[in-house]
């Protein structure tokens, strides 16, 4: 898929917002450069500490275009990232996902936390159920959410989820093939 027939794609970056070992917000950097490089734009958390905001400084310094949605509480303890392109401040956490939703065309998890796997699930079901059909990718290089997908796959193997669902979920282990993932035509 070329980028022109992909441009208008904007990714929904999940990951972490805390201190990282500097492998990570490397990582990080290099998913932003990429979403740069094919023209997309980045949604993010819109914060500008950690993973969060090293993936948002490099979609912007590759030329392309960010918009964070972050909560007031957090806007007054002077996180946000006040170089986005576009910051949209709300109330709470769930007004902070839906519009983080309603402006992605796919979402994307690096490794992080417990608020990212909340996230990261929220999306995931929506997605089984039929509410969406934007593509969920995880980018695991170092196997981060191993322990996670087992306990999935237990579930598939105990009944409490289905096959389905886990096929639902692309998990790849490096930068391109999750841009790859994330790539929707457009329409």
């Amino acid at each position: 898929m070329s980028a022109e027939e992909t441009t208008g794609n904007a990714v929904c970056v999940y990951c972490a917002s805390g201190p990282v070992d500097q492998r990570y917000l490397a990582l990080a950097a290099e998913v932003g450069t990429g979403i740069a490089k094919r023209g997309w734009t980045l949604v993010s958390g819109g914060g500008r500490v950690s993973m969060m905001g090293e993936v948002a400084r490099a979609t912007r310094a590759g030329g392309a275009r960010t918009v964070g949605v972050i909560p007031r509480a957090l806007v007054d303890r002077e996180v946000a990232d006040d170089d986005a392109d576009e910051l949209l401040v709300v109330d709470t956490m769930r007004e902070r996902k839906g519009l983080m939703d309603a402006h992605a065309s796919a979402f994307l998890t690096l490794p992080g936390g417990i608020g990212t796997c909340e996230e990261l699930f929220e999306v995931w079901t929506s997605r089984y159920i039929g509410m969406h059909d934007k593509p969920v990718v995880i980018l695991d290089p170092d196997d981060h959410y191993r322990g996670m997908l087992e306990w999935v796959r237990g579930l598939v193997a105990d009944g409490f989820a289905s096959q389905r669902s886990l096929d639902s979920l692309v998990v790849v282990t490096d930068v391109e093939s999750a841009l790859d993932a994330c790539a929707v035509p457009a329409r």
